[in-house]
């Protein structure tokens, strides 16, 4: 099949049905989308299709051929997805580092898709697990790159 991957293409054999997630991390050795749940709940194999997220562990490699991938290792070639990146910095957001690129990809989305998200809109994108419970920083962060104020209710 072939893939196309973070603007490159790539010949992977695999079987159809095998998970994304695995084609990227096994096949091409992209270890930057994480293996989480396996269950499309937690989102920390999150990748971007055609700019859209999709749980990378349940979707299968057949799925996206044709179509445009975006990993994690190419999220700062995107213009949103470096000021997502600086501002997880800035912010301080990560800690364990478990769901930071399932995280990232979530809210680059949300602001390619919709540069000024409201409040609600950032709540219902932003539904990846943390492990470490760094919710607020993170909801910080993307009020932030929206413009709104971090504090709930006020815009």
């Amino acid at each position: 099949m072939e893939l196309r991957i973070n603007q490159k293409t790539y010949q992977v054999d695999a079987d159809a049905d095998t998970p994304l997630l695995w084609v990227i991390r096994d096949d091409l050795g992209m270890t930057g989308t994480k293996y989480g749940c396996g269950l499309a709940q937690c989102g920390a194999c999150s990748v971007l299709v055609d700019g859209n997220v999709v749980r990378s562990c349940v979707t299968p490699v057949a799925g996206v051929v044709g179509r445009e991938v975006t990993t994690i290792e190419a999220i700062e070639a995107d213009d949103v997805g470096k000021r997502v990146v600086a501002t997880w910095v800035e912010h301080q957001v990560a800690q364990c580092g478990y769901c930071q690129s399932g995280q990232v990809m979530a809210a680059t989305a949300l602001l390619k898709n919709n540069p000024k998200p409201s409040n609600e809109q950032i709540e219902a994108a932003m539904v990846n697990l943390c492990r470490c419970g760094t919710y607020n920083a993170i909801q910080a962060a993307v009020h932030d790159l929206a413009g709104l104020s971090a504090t709930k209710g006020e815009a």
